[in-house]
């Protein structure tokens, strides 16, 4: 077993697998692609939720379960946004969690992301958080919360795409970190808020607004190549490239590029990000030889959550919002075993001789 866990083997599930060799996520049987065209962001947590969080879990089922929790959320903002406005947005996020009470269900945790991302931002901006439209889907009452008037329609159809196509990735990090914490009987608020916690770090889902970071420094550069050769022979990551899972590039990135060039067809930012990625994927070739990284999500990630027209500071908690809905399902799911998680070590210290 190696360090990093890769291959142990600490829950066996219904809902979700990332095949690394053949670059495929599926969710309850279904290829990411699939759910995207023909469940949306509703539908797809109505999978993921069957057995595991009450009834009447179909598309329409869940959009108004949400709806209602999301009315229920902006009731309670008065509990802790006072406090958190005042903190990054990353943390007020967690705030909110953490305010959430301990019987709170799948639904009032899910919907309270949703209201706090909004929330936040608009009393940052100096503007009043606006109250929810039970009736309108997660994608649309978000940009709707955010903005103060109702979205596109090709915005919202961008966003569902991209909060169905990051919904889940199997047993990512934050994930088993969920399982971990309801093993022990802990509350599923308990579990989520964990799981936020761990979604938040630079190697998880904290990594998409830095892409565009690096992005926006390589179109600084005089010279893309040597930039991206400097960057590699000084130790640092090329953001947007390489997975821990994946061998191959991440299926998820064709699908989110294939929203982004339908939101916005003449994209040049797009481009001169696809002029990047075949320079990084060759630069990663002469300064690594013998592996294969290739681009993951990060970079198309970015690309579209900023041509919806999210602050890069919301690119993480917005993650979240998607995340959230499979946390859950996975954190039932291990509670119904009944087993507390308790891997092993191996002692590499020294040992005192009495």
């Amino acid at each position: 077993m190696t360090d990093g866990l890769e291959e142990a083997v600490a829950a066996k599930t219904v809902l979700s697998h990332a095949d690394a060799e053949k670059g495929i996520v599926w969710v309850r049987g279904h290829r990411i692609g699939e759910l995207v065209e023909r469940y949306g962001y509703e539908g797809t947590i109505a999978l993921l939720w069957e057995g595991f969080a009450g009834d009447d879990l179909t598309r329409g089922g869940v959009l108004a379960q949400l709806g209602l929790a999301r009315k229920l959320a902006f009731s309670r903002l008065d509990d802790w946004l006072p406090a958190a406005q005042r903190r990054p947005l990353i943390e007020g996020v967690r705030m909110a969690l953490a305010a959430l009470p301990e019987d709170s269900n799948a639904a009032t945790i899910a919907a309270t992301l949703p209201v706090a991302v909004a929330a936040l931002l608009r009393v940052r901006q100096g503007n009043a958080p606006v109250a929810p439209q039970e009736a309108l889907s997660t994608a649309a009452d978000f940009l709707r919360m955010l903005r103060g008037a109702p979205a596109e329609k090709k915005l919202v159809e961008a966003l569902d795409s991209y909060l169905t196509t990051v919904i889940d990735n199997g047993l990512g990090t934050s994930t088993f970190a969920a399982r971990v914490i309801i093993s022990t009987c802990a509350s599923l608020v308990s579990a989520i808020l964990g799981a936020y916690g761990a979604f938040t770090g630079v190697l998880h889902g904290g990594a998409p607004a830095l892409a565009l970071d690096m992005l926006d420094a390589i179109s600084q550069a005089d010279d893309i190549d040597a930039w991206l050769d400097r960057t590699l022979a000084s130790g640092e990551r090329l953001m947007g490239f390489g997975h821990r899972v994946f061998r191959m590039r991440d299926p998820r990135a064709d699908i989110l590029r294939a929203a982004l060039q339908r939101l916005d067809p003449q994209s040049a930012r797009l481009s001169f990000a696809l002029d990047v990625e075949r320079r990084a994927v060759a630069a990663l070739a002469r300064h690594k030889p013998g592996r294969r990284l290739e681009a993951n999500i990060e970079m198309d990630a970015a690309l579209l959550l900023d041509a919806i027209g999210l602050p890069r500071e919301a690119f993480t908690p917005v993650f979240a919002i998607a995340r959230a809905a499979s946390w859950i399902a996975h954190a039932l799911e291990q509670q119904k075993t009944g087993r507390m998680l308790r891997p092993r070590s191996t002692y590499v210290g020294p040992l005192r001789e009495e």
